[in-house]
């Protein structure tokens, strides 16, 4: 419910100076609660009528834009905060006023500064990857706070867990997002501000109480027919063979996409065996990774040997480009999965190497996990197989043999 918001100013004439001059007074109401503060500035007695200073003088004319600032900004912080709040006081609001005046940080200012120091970093410890997740977020909550409270920014003391739920559900039901991207989305404002925290910009967190519901983890992959159906079936196009290429080339070494696109030939190591090996470390998490190279792999390094810029072993296209083919060549192949490059990596933890005995901590260290619990999704996904395989198994022996009991 909305609640009257008035502001009425005054001279504290019992301080008046020799000049005649009066501090000029601030009195707030908000419904029942009402607030007293100073306006910093004197007027003289003889200017000043009903509230405002009186005359077409210069001096007239600058007290009373102050006043009309201060009552303009009392309304826009009384908006801002009802948006979010119900309970609004008068103290509430002279808080946010002072503080305003006080040069008082904003969420969005606050998040472009941040973004414009973290760019500095990329290639440094930082990713373009993930400075352009931080671009996205900044472009959504720009969009949030348009579009539910017609505001242009927020001050960091008008957030609190309610709009962060309110944030939630905007990205769920305004933007449609999966839940894994809305953890990824809440995870990253949380990082924001949880830098203005530590800098001491708010001494309360907004997040607390908060928790991004988590998505039950599905690892799609390719099972054995679906990757022989990948590997025969005639495509149409030379862009698609390299895109299956690549696609296989993550399938058969558990390699992802961003790590594939900074791999060099200083990253293709001959041990000593005559093994090739690929020796490098995960982007995302800069834990290092050795994979020794199968046959398929190595026929396809071989294919495109010398064709990649700068170095690099393999020809990549972005990864939505690689994406939008993978999708017409499952179609072509008669797989029906949605298929998307990252399953690549999910198809060498699962088919190709745990199903086929290899063990956990090796396919662990392979994949370059930071714990081994990741790495044990896939292996629950596995006996998944292995039992579903085994009811199939069961099903076609019950049909041929029978016994009499």
């Amino acid at each position: 419910m909305e609640q009257s918001v008035k502001v009425w100013f005054y001279l504290k004439k019992n301080e008046a100076n020799e000049e005649g001059r009066c501090p000029v007074m601030a009195r707030l109401t908000v419904g029942n609660t009402a607030s007293v503060f100073s306006m910093k500035l004197t007027a003289p007695v003889s200017l000043w009528t009903s509230g405002r200073a009186q005359g077409k003088s210069a001096e007239a004319g600058r007290i009373n834009r102050q006043l009309d600032e201060v009552r303009a900004s009392v309304l826009s912080i009384y908006r801002e905060r009802s948006a979010i709040r119900n309970d609004i006081t008068a103290d509430d609001i002279k808080h946010r006023l002072l503080g305003m005046n006080d040069g008082q940080e904003t969420l969005l200012c606050y998040f472009r500064s941040f973004i414009e120091h973290f760019a500095q970093r990329v290639n440094i410890n930082r990713t373009v990857g993930t400075l352009n997740s931080y671009r996205i977020v900044y472009k959504r909550l720009s969009g949030f706070l348009q579009q539910k409270y017609r505001l242009a920014d927020i001050s960091f003391t008008a957030l609190d867990k309610s709009f962060i739920d309110k944030y939630d559900l905007y990205l769920r039901t305004e933007c449609h997002l999966a839940l894994g991207t809305i953890r990824l989305q809440t995870t990253r404002l949380r990082t924001v501000v949880g830098h203005a925290i530590a800098e001491g910009i708010i001494t309360t967190d907004p997040f607390a109480g908060y928790e991004s519901e988590s998505p039950r983890p599905k690892r799609r992959y390719l099972t054995r027919t679906e990757l022989e159906r990948l590997m025969t079936t005639p495509l149409d196009t030379p862009q698609r063979y390299l895109v299956r290429d690549l696609f296989l080339f993550s399938c058969f070494t558990g390699i992802s996409y961003g790590d594939m696109c900074r791999l060099t030939k200083e990253n293709l190591v001959v041990s000593e065996t005559g093994s090739a090996w690929i020796k490098s470390e995960r982007t995302k998490t800069h834990i290092a990774f050795d994979v020794p190279l199968l046959e398929l792999p190595m026929r396809i390094l071989d294919k495109y040997r010398g064709i990649a810029p700068e170095g690099k072993l393999l020809p990549m296209y972005g990864n939505t480009t690689l994406n939008r083919a993978l999708k017409r060549i499952a179609s072509i192949c008669g797989i029906e999965k949605r298929l998307v490059f990252h399953c690549g990596r999910h198809t060498y933890a699962t088919e190709i190497t745990l199903s086929q005995g290899v063990p956990l901590e090796t396919v662990s260290k392979m994949l370059g996990h930071t714990r081994i619990d990741t790495t044990q999704i896939y292996a629950k996904v596995t006996d998944d197989k292995i039992g579903a395989d085994t009811q199939n198994l069961d099903k076609k022996l019950a049909e041929r043999f029978s016994i009499a009991l």
